[in-house]
């Protein structure tokens, strides 16, 4: 068990963290939640004001001046959640929050907090007026926080759902970044991994055309993959590295070498994705899986699938 120590120097304990899965766990004894794409705070709130820390221990409150006001909404409390930063869309996106998250210049994290906000989306409560709640079972500290009603303009207590093929599907039509599974039964075990929670990823695949490779440890490092652009040009879309085994390697090679030494045929293309690169003519389509998008389009953690030569490259829908 932890110790409530105040505002005293010091986060007031280590979240729990998730562990990785696959499949989606089943039952009765499990709810899910949407995974957030942002930074794990614990807020702890006395006296009228709020500070927050980040998971690995550090002092953040400076970076977020918005979410101060979530002090006043309560009195002795010690809560868990994720900050964000939605986009115009309303999605996390990482990319955006990136700039805010080492401030600590407290005129710049002013001018950030107004031009580009973030959200706390509030999702475990840990302490409350005088009560450790850790050793409670989690529908009993889920039922705590919601009865608080926890509504404001920078923060917000998404919900749960009973149903986790609706959910996972929910966040895929969202493109939201997964969902996580709770046993409704489980304690909150401070800095501790465990699969009481289990974590898995909304995972999307696309067709891209092939622009070029870069060489690495094997002959074909990373694939250089865009879509169509009025004129015949390509928009880069990211460099795929992953999935790429021996066969699937000498499959690719014998449809690329033969289109080689061509002219780029990227519209753009950043100058360390091109380092290297030996381009092709934009001919060959691919199935790529990937998690997300960045805001100028770029594939998070993209897997090439298989080659795809039933498609042309006027095929591809670069649809989101």
């Amino acid at each position: 068990m932890w110790i409530y120590r105040g505002f005293v120097a010091g986060a007031p304990l280590k979240p729990m963290l998730a562990t990785n899965g696959e499949r989606l766990p089943a039952g009765s004894g499990w709810t899910y939640e949407f995974k957030w794409d942002g930074v794990r705070a614990i807020v702890e709130i006395a006296q009228g004001a709020a500070r927050m820390w980040a998971r690995s221990g550090a002092e953040i409150t400076l970076a977020y001046p918005e979410l101060a006001r979530l002090g006043a909404t309560l009195d002795d409390a010690v809560l868990d959640g994720e900050v964000v930063l939605l986009d115009a869309a309303g999605r996390p996106s990482f990319t955006m929050l990136a700039e805010r998250m080492h401030v600590r210049e407290k005129a710049r994290a002013a001018r950030l907090a107004a031009s580009i906000p973030v959200t706390y989306m509030i999702f475990d409560l840990l302490w409350l007026r005088g009560a450790d709640l850790t050793g409670w079972p989690y529908h009993q500290r889920r039922a705590a926080l919601e009865s608080l009603a926890l509504a404001g303009p920078r923060w917000a207590v998404p919900p749960s759902f009973p149903d986790g093929p609706a959910t996972y599907a929910a966040a895929q039509e969202n493109q939201l970044e997964g969902l996580v599974a709770k046993r409704v039964d489980s304690i909150y075990r401070p800095g501790v991994r465990t699969g009481d929670w289990v974590k898995v990823k909304a995972e999307f695949t696309a067709e891209f055309v092939i622009g070029g490779w870069r060489p690495g440890a094997r002959k074909v490092g990373g694939l250089l993959v865009g879509v169509p652009e009025p004129g015949g040009r390509l928009a880069f879309r990211g460099r795929v590295g992953g999935g790429i085994g021996a066969a699937a390697e000498r499959a690719l090679l014998k449809e690329l070498e033969p289109r080689r030494d061509a002219p780029s045929p990227f519209v753009e293309i950043p100058s360390e994705d091109a380092r290297g690169a030996i381009w092709v003519r934009p001919e060959i389509v691919v199935e790529v899986k990937y998690g997300q998008r960045t805001p100028d389009g770029r594939l998070r953690f993209p897997r090439f699938l298989r080659l795809r030569p039933d498609m042309r490259p006027e095929d591809v829908d670069d649809a989101t």
